[in-house]
């Protein structure tokens, strides 16, 4: 046996050697079967114009244009566990020119109208499961989309010993990270519009949505530099979460008629033939 694996090293060692090409392990990202959606380059490209065009005429135009102020609305399901709500209070520190309420036992239905007549532009509904939150909805206003997701690993501040006094409110800088097809740029774009336009680059706050394998990554920093070396360095603020996409619905939510886009069936995806395959 160690003969055997000696041999193995030298005959490894003499191919490095002589130059012979490394081998790299293959992942999950290297076996990626492409998505006949996939953008490749910039938005302002040749090739992307058809998305330019429909960029500019679909339900986020307006906030990308700086038509208006993100005005969010952040709520729970009925009667929400402790743990729900310092989360969604959190989540009030987090984005801008949010506020966070009760729903009161109203219907989802009910509340976007009342949203709409007090000028909101998206509603966020945390639901839980087991005094744990497990789902997050977003509804553009007025006229969708509607986005559900699966919320897990979710770690408010003090889980990461952290104090929310550290979180200022200057507006962070939003990074939208690897939302690489057609499906997943809406959904960046969604997220985006959460958020003011204009980041207070002061406060050195940033938000990240990181997709990897169709699971959003979210992280809360604030960026510091040593004093001594001038070098950066990033301090997480929280809370930390992961959200998977179950549905996205053209419009506002409507369970019942609702006309979806893209949804999950049961475990998988009624479309999805590989596991190599994603979505985002």
């Amino acid at each position: 046996m160690k003969e055997r694996a000696k041999a193995k090293k030298a005959a490894k060692k003499t191919k490095i050697q002589e130059g012979a090409p490394k081998q790299v392990p293959h992942t999950l990202e290297s076996l990626r079967e492409k998505d006949e959606t996939t953008i490749v380059g910039d938005l302002d490209d040749e090739a992307n114009e058809e998305l330019k065009v429909e960029c500019e005429h679909d339900e986020f135009s307006a906030y990308y244009k700086q038509a208006y102020e993100p005005k969010v609305l952040i709520t729970y399901a009925d009667n929400p566990n402790r743990k729900t709500r310092i989360f969604g209070r959190e989540l009030t520190r987090m984005v801008p020119n949010s506020i966070s309420l009760y729903r009161n036992r109203s219907g989802v239905k009910k509340m976007v109208k009342s949203a709409i007549a007090r000028n909101f532009t998206d509603i966020i509904i945390v639901n839980e499961d087991q005094c744990k939150p497990n789902g997050m909805l977003v509804v553009h206003l007025p006229d969708g989309p509607t986005a559900h997701f699966k919320l897990t690993n979710v770690k408010i501040t003090t889980d990461l010993k952290r104090s929310h006094k550290e979180i200022t409110e200057h507006r962070p800088e939003v990074i939208l990270n690897n939302f690489t097809t057609r499906l997943g740029f809406t959904i960046g774009r969604m997220l985006g519009a959460l958020f003011h336009y204009e980041p207070e680059f002061k406060g050195r706050r940033v938000v990240t949505f990181h997709n990897q394998r169709d699971y959003i990554f979210f992280r809360h920093h604030r960026y510091e530099f040593n004093q001594k070396t001038g070098k950066p360095r990033l301090r997480e603020l929280g809370p930390r979460f992961t959200l998977k996409l179950r549905s996205l619905q053209h419009g506002t939510f409507d369970s019942k008629y609702g006309d979806y886009e893209w949804i999950i069936q049961g475990r998988r995806h009624d479309m999805e033939t590989s596991r190599r395959k994603f979505f985002l």
